[in-house]
């Protein structure tokens, strides 16, 4: 017992504040809801905008969960844990950035009454990733095949992505979008390759109306030609792209030369011009319409070129000139004498320069098979065309990953609905010690639904136990595919109009008059009006994989947050005492 009786040890530094067991969980947990309330308005179509002022003072108007949760300045690790989740969705899918955050902060507060309970957070995780397994399991039966040939049925579904953003009144977006991808898809050897990012470029034109947006079989760049009489409108041009300068070659370092007699002095400037010569001489022997180069163009090289009837582009940034190479089948070359005829592009149509406002503009359009493009929007204010070109990133986004796998699920929660009736039956097989959260899991979907009902001002108790009770009825359960589709092709057949003799009487009752009954599972809420209806009717669908992707994250996310009992913060010196112990001896210095 002596021993026992010695003196404190202390091992951590006394500065830091440290938060243990079940206070930290209980942090964690509070920063979580907290993170998904700020962005829960702003699901479904009758969401609400936020004005967030960022440091710079510029102003942002927005319903994207991710951009609204990227300017947000939080404190907690928990929080900015949970902020990651929409950038993560953001990047992987395009879409469900505001449903991830509302889920995984639903299931963060599940949670909360199963940690009173005395559960372990273990087991909580347990059940969370046993639920998470089935769910993607069943999800994958609930997928209907998509034909990508099917216009009406490939726009709806972008709608569905955009309609709760601000562009969805204007029904433009969705038509860029669609031409944009089809436009930049490649596909090689049985595999698609669709680099929105890198060969969609979107430019932003203020003014003019929004109808006035377009996809550009092509490219356009905010640049002039450098001499003021080279042609500026050119059909069919043949273009060469350049990644190296038109000038003399210059010391890397400083250079200096000791020149004794003037005749030494004509010699060295006659140098530099046979050097400039011979490069122009190289590209002019190809007779291309039009050269663009990524580095300088001197004015000897300017005039040369402008002789031969040729115009130049340059300081053109290397995305810009691959966009270009991509659109009109030109290569890039890296220095002049290297440049030959395959080198040349031929595929565009068309070359010209205008002035839009008090900027030049210079077009490749009506190219051949362009794989690369640029999407032209105009717009208001600034303000707007920045919604603008978030709303058409995500639903460029939302193509690319149907594209990628074309099965659809129907949106509206009525997904979340039929996967929480089926957690819930399937958690009376569980073992006991998992079942809890196991339910909890299947609970916590329904926050979706009932935030869509949140939103639109409807009756929200009454609304969710009716649908609640329509999933219960059971007729969908343990559809296949096959079956949905089926089922699908009966409600909404070719021609667009419900059969009675398959739909059943029309009345929403789920009965019918022979036939096939509908598939309740494909029964949600409508944002609009806060009703219960078919999602097959009202064409609202998601793609499959950004409801998996959802799940797997929220899901993921809240079980890494739960296993956290302890948060150490302060473990290192602030920053501005670092720069104060370092001030005296520069001060010296500079005195010196």
């Amino acid at each position: 017992m002596s021993r026992m009786a010695g003196p404190q040890v202390h091992v951590m530094n006394q500065q830091v504040q440290r938060e243990q067991g079940r206070k930290a969980q209980i942090s964690n947990i509070t920063a979580g809801k907290a993170v998904a309330d700020i962005i829960r308005t702003t699901l479904g179509p009758r969401s609400m905008l936020k004005m967030i002022l960022d440091p710079m003072g510029g102003i942002v108007m927005t319903n994207d969960g991710n951009s609204i949760l990227r300017e947000i300045d939080v404190s907690h690790p928990a929080a900015k844990s949970m902020i990651e989740l929409s950038r993560a969705q953001d990047e992987e899918v395009g879409d469900g950035t505001t449903s991830v955050i509302i889920l995984a902060g639903e299931y963060l507060s599940l949670a909360e009454p199963l940690l009173n309970r005395q559960l372990h957070p273990t087991v909580i995780n347990n059940g969370y990733l046993k639920a998470l397994d089935d769910m993607v399991v069943w999800l994958d039966e609930l997928a209907i095949p998509l034909d990508l040939s099917d216009e009406d049925r490939l726009t709806k579904l972008v709608e569905s992505s955009t309609g709760t953003k601000f562009s969805a009144r204007f029904g433009n977006v969705v038509t860029l979008a669609l031409e944009a991808v089809r436009t930049v898809v490649i596909e090689e050897n049985g595999r698609k390759e669709i680099d929105i990012k890198r060969y969609a470029k979107v430019e932003k034109i203020p003014g003019g109306d929004i109808d006035d947006c377009r996809v550009l079989k092509g490219c356009m760049l905010n640049k002039d030609v450098t001499h003021p009489k080279m042609r500026r409108h050119i059909k069919n041009p043949r273009v060469l792209l350049l990644d190296c300068t038109l000038e003399y070659k210059k010391g890397e370092s400083a250079t200096s030369i000791e020149i004794t007699d003037e005749k030494a002095w004509a010699e060295l400037l006659e140098q530099e011009e046979i050097a400039i010569r011979e490069m122009c001489d190289e590209v002019i022997a190809l007779s291309p319409d039009i050269v663009i180069t990524e580095k300088g163009v001197s004015d000897l090289a300017q005039h040369f070129l402008q002789k031969a009837n040729i115009s130049v582009l340059r300081r053109v940034r290397k995305t810009d000139n691959n966009r270009i190479a991509r659109a009109t089948g030109a290569t890039i070359c890296h220095r002049p004498a290297e440049a030959s005829e395959s080198h040349i592009g031929t595929e565009c149509g068309l070359f010209e320069i205008t002035k839009i406002g008090d900027e030049y503009f210079s077009w490749f359009v009506d190219c051949a098979n362009p794989k690369a493009c640029s999407i032209v929007l105009r717009g208001a204010s600034k303000d707007v065309l920045n919604e603008l070109e978030r709303n058409l990133a995500d639903a460029m986004s939302c193509v690319r990953t149907i594209w990628m796998d074309p099965r659809l699920v129907p949106g509206g929660g009525a997904t979340e609905m039929a996967l929480a009736h089926k957690v819930f039956e399937a958690s009376k097989r569980q073992e006991p010690m998992i079942a809890g959260a196991y339910r909890a899991a299947g609970a916590a979907l329904e926050v979706i639904p009932r935030t869509l009902l949140e939103n639109c001002g409807a009756d929200i108790i009454r609304v969710q136990t009716a649908l609640r009770a329509k999933h219960a009825q059971g007729i969908g359960a343990g559809k296949t595919a096959a079956d949905c589709a089926e089922i699908t092709e009966a409600v909404v057949p070719t021609g667009g109009e419900p059969v009675g003799a398959a739909a059943g009487t029309g009345t929403g009752t789920g009965t019918g008059t022979g036939g096939a009954k509908p598939d309740v599972s494909m029964w949600g809420i409508d944002g609009n009006t806060g009703k219960m209806a078919d999602m097959v009717e009202l064409g609202i669908w998601e793609p499959v994989t950004v409801k998996a992707q959802t799940l797997k994250t929220a899901i993921e996310s809240a079980s890494m947050l739960l296993r956290i009992d302890e948060i150490v913060s302060g473990t290192h010196k602030k920053q501005p005492e670092r720069r104060a112990a370092a001030a005296p001896p520069q001060g010296d210095e500079g005195g010196e």
